[in-house]
């Protein structure tokens, strides 16, 4: 696959510039997290079941430029976003969120939420989440971040690229030595404690743990993960799976965040409770309920008892965990087509089974199912906005690209209109969350 393209010495020395002249430092004393966004191919809705996810980032993401303050104070400024964060490092934060029953979100009224510019929450998060965990936070930080030009981010996680950024700031400026899989649990307490997202902890790994060329497999039930290399060939040989794919990023211009659609949570919810039910069954009710401790045998004993939404829910996710361990073996054997006809059966049993998904990004799917070159389509993230991704062969991108955005432009001009040309993207495997 080469060298990684992103971020470019242009982009690098423009945030350096930036930074310097928001803090008065020199350019040199700036340093950069980047912080990949990630697909997930296979292993779709499971990680928050204790599933098993493959898992890999794409060359666009987050950078965020920072000089320690040295002071308390936290000074944020974004590409993005209008308005400056200000806070300091000593000030106590506390959670935004609480879950009500049926997994809607409650926010905190206390909170002046509306009041700040609600892009710093991650900051803040991340803040949260360390000095909660006993690390001493003295030293803010001075900073600037930017997401990728012109990528609408939705269904990328693009809020664990951001958590994880603000993360790897914090703890540099602060000179605090942390692991990967610790800020894998740092960033967990981001999303869930402080922002009240009830997602697993597939994101932060894969943008922390990903190697370039590799797909991560996640078992998100004992944390464990290894990296799937593709086949080492003979330089002679030029080999398919290393050559032959780029990915392809389809985006359906729809925007609702994720933590303002009850859908997410309450698909949670009724995983949970088709465990209960047949932990119950099987005499192991002691156990937590989430699928990862179901044996597939109890649920082809016990799965009779299941009304007709949970009993798709339950099939969804016995059958994406087989998925996940059939395509980590296909990636390794170089075999990208029976591992894209594994992405695109996980997409379908996203909107059958496990009924995520809306009219724009179902058309999307579709339509990517028919794109010239496409192995293999899905959607990426949990399907309520977003967009789809796509491993597509390299000689046919373009040709690809232009198919998709045309027609798509049929079905859903108005969405298409609202993204202009950036329907459509084409990415290469990225690597992992580092600070330069």
């Amino acid at each position: 696959m080469g060298e990684v393209s992103w971020p470019t010495p242009e982009e690098l020395n423009a945030i350096r510039k930036i930074v310097s002249e928001m803090s008065g430092r020199g350019v040199e004393e700036v340093q950069i997290a980047i912080s990949p966004y990630r697909i997930c191919p296979l292993g779709a809705h499971i990680d928050h079941q204790g599933g098993a996810v493959l898992a890999m980032t794409i060359d666009k993401g987050i950078l965020l430029g920072f000089v320690p303050s040295g002071d308390t104070q936290v000074v944020l400024r974004s590409g993005q976003f209008k308005g400056e964060v200000r806070f300091r490092v000593d000030e106590t934060q506390h959670p935004r969120h609480s879950i009500g029953k049926n997994g809607e979100i409650l926010a905190d009224d206390s909170s002046k939420l509306q009041e700040e510019c609600n892009w710093g929450n991650y900051a803040r998060g991340a803040l949260y989440a360390l000095t909660s965990r006993g690390n001493k936070i003295t030293q803010g930080i001075i900073g600037y971040i930017c997401g990728s030009e012109g990528l609408d981010s939705s269904g990328l996680s693009s809020s664990a690229a951001v958590g994880i950024a603000y993360l790897l700031a914090l703890e540099s400026a602060n000179n605090l030595t942390v692991s990967p899989t610790e800020n894998i649990e740092y960033d967990r307490y981001i999303e869930n404690e402080y922002l009240g997202l009830r997602n697993g902890i597939l994101d932060q790994s894969a943008i922390l743990l990903s190697s370039q060329g590799c797909l991560t497999f996640m078992d998100c039930k004992t944390k464990e993960h290894k990296l799937v290399h593709p086949p080492k060939l003979p330089k002679t040989h030029k080999t398919e799976s290393q050559k032959a794919y780029k990915i392809l990023l389809a985006f359906s211009g729809l925007k609702q965040a994720l933590t303002t659609n009850p859908g997410y949570n309450r698909r949670v919810a009724e995983c949970q409770e088709v465990a209960r039910i047949i932990l119950n069954a099987s005499g192991n009710n002691k156990m937590e309920p989430i699928l990862s401790n179901v044996q597939p045998e109890d649920y082809e004993a016990h799965k009779s008892q299941l009304e007709p939404d949970l009993a798709k829910r339950a099939e969804h996710y016995f059958s994406e965990n087989m998925r996940v361990i059939k395509g980590a073996e296909a990636w390794a054997s170089g075999k990208l087509e029976d591992f894209g006809k594994l992405v695109s059966a996980s997409g379908l049993s996203s909107i059958s089974k496990y009924e995520s998904g809306c009219e724009p990004l179902i058309q999307l799917y579709e339509i990517l199912l028919r794109a010239p070159g496409v192995f293999g389509t899905r959607f990426s993230g949990a399907g309520f906005r977003g967009c789809c991704l796509a491993f597509v062969d390299a000689d046919r991108a373009d040709e690809a690209a232009s198919y998709v955005r045309e027609e798509y432009r049929k079905v859903q001009p108005k969405f298409a209109s609202q993204i202009n040309d950036k329907e459509v993207m084409i990415c290469e495997a990225g690597d992992c969350a580092r600070v330069i």
